[in-house]
């Protein structure tokens, strides 16, 4: 892929960076990443859409055996979610031509699993699922409280099948309190948790964040959660029910804005891209785009007016020789600022801050953002084979170990790609699997 101007323009002294970050030869070597810590785990991932398929993505990255249950007929939710979806590969498998193209939305979040589909509102398909839940240590689900157990497989259910089984529950609001038939989505609890309000211009509406964030967040919290009662399970011989959901994972999200309220009754607000007690920490216009100038402490502001500005006065001047004092004056110093930068472009801003020592950075498109010399040199995209779409680029995991990443050893699975092979395991006949088949339970 060729490099945007940008990068073209600054890409010796990015590669410089790149290469101060990633190789320190005072280091004593070390082995090459680590075993999969999670190897030998079976997790029973009965989750859709985002929230639970990135908690269960994270622990198929760690080495378990996650089996993605769907329904027969559609599977999850966001394999409907298209365009845009991977091109059909011609050598396709003829099995699941029936099937509609993979979306992109579903590829992102469902590598390294298993998919099974299995209707559990029938009896011989809950049968099914209760076998994998004999046989699992973790169990993921994001259905509304209390739903999965008017099919016989809530946590009362599954704990008597299996003691130690860890029990994961992802809602939008808990299992208890006055919301907990609330169904969740992140856009909603985005505005319901806080998150919403202080998104968005001053001047502006509220305004969501381009990524389901909350959920992403949720996904996280859930996939910390269980790696926390796998823990406990080795000190207990127990199992334990998880309670993770998206309104909680929101309201522990607002971070600062949310002491800010707690402690000194400080209600937030919307302040843009803008930081409502460090100043300037702002994006700011250049003449043909924008940057991210983030001078967040007095020794940055001062090489900031020095070397950018050209105004060396402006540190001593007791109206910004203090973040506090920028604080106060606020409008007139991002007034100064932009009208300086605004006099050239955002490339011509970069070369004079790279090096400098003030935090800053070039507001990317998605197509800047992964032609960026850290995006290859760190090696985020990985591509697999899939069985349907072939050759297809997936982020990489985001963690290393020993600087090395966990591998993507299996492509997000197509619809029911996997159910033969696991029930063989559980140790179903041809014919017996050909007779679910037909019932339609699988």
């Amino acid at each position: 892929m060729a490099l945007p101007r940008l990068y073209a323009h600054t890409r010796a002294s990015a590669l410089r960076r790149v290469r101060s970050i990633t190789v320190d030869h005072s280091r004593p070597s070390e082995p090459s990443g680590i075993p999969p810590p999670l190897q030998g785990i079976k997790v029973l991932d009965l989750t859709r859409v985002l929230a639970g398929p990135t908690s269960t993505m994270l622990l198929a990255d760690l080495g378990a055996d996650v089996i993605k249950v769907e329904e027969p007929s559609r599977g999850d939710d966001t394999r409907s979610w298209y365009p845009p979806a991977a091109p059909l590969s011609p050598d396709a498998p003829e099995e699941a031509s029936h099937l509609p193209p993979e979306s992109a939305y579903f590829l992102a979040v469902n590598r390294n699993k298993r998919s099974i589909t299995v209707n559990f509102k029938e009896p011989e398909g809950l049968a099914i699922v209760h076998k994998l839940v004999k046989e699992a240590d973790v169990l993921v689900e994001n259905f509304i409280s209390g739903k999965l157990a008017e099919f016989g497989l809530g946590w009362d259910d599954c704990r008597k099948l299996n003691p130690r089984l860890i029990y994961a529950s992802i809602t939008g609001y808990g299992q208890t309190g006055p919301f907990k038939k609330a169904a969740g989505y992140d856009v909603i609890v985005e505005a319901e948790a806080g998150l919403m309000h202080i998104t968005g211009e001053p001047n502006g509406p509220p305004c969501k964040v381009g990524v389901a964030v909350t959920d992403i967040a949720t996904g996280l919290y859930a996939h910390g959660a269980i790696m926390a009662a796998l823990l406990s399970r080795q000190r207990t011989g127990r199992g334990v029910w998880i309670d993770c959901n998206l309104f909680e994972s929101q309201l522990a999200g607002l971070a600062n804005i949310a002491s800010n309220y707690l402690i000194a009754g400080q209600e937030g607000s919307r302040h843009g891209t803008a930081h409502p007690s460090i100043v300037p920490y702002q994006v700011f216009p250049c003449n043909d785009g924008f940057i991210m100038i983030g001078a967040g402490n007095d020794k940055q502001f001062k090489l900031f007016a020095e070397k950018i500005l050209e105004r060396p006065d402006l540190p001593s001047d007791p109206k910004f020789s203090t973040n506090k004092a920028r604080v106060a004056n606020r409008q007139e110093l991002v007034s100064l600022i932009t009208e300086t930068l605004q006099k050239h472009g955002r490339d011509h801003w970069i070369e004079k801050l790279t090096g400098l020592g003030v935090p800053f950075g070039p507001i990317n498109t998605i197509g800047q953002t992964f032609a960026h010399p850290q995006v290859a040199a760190r090696q985020m995209v990985t591509e697999v084979e899939h069985p349907r779409a072939g050759k297809i680029k997936l982020v990489s995991p985001a963690v290393t170990y020993n600087g090395k990443r966990m591998p993507i050893s299996r492509p997000p699975p197509y619809l029911s790609q996997h159910t033969h092979e696991v029930l063989t395991e559980l140790g179903y006949s041809n014919e017996e699997i050909a007779d679910l088949r037909q019932k339609k339970v699988i």
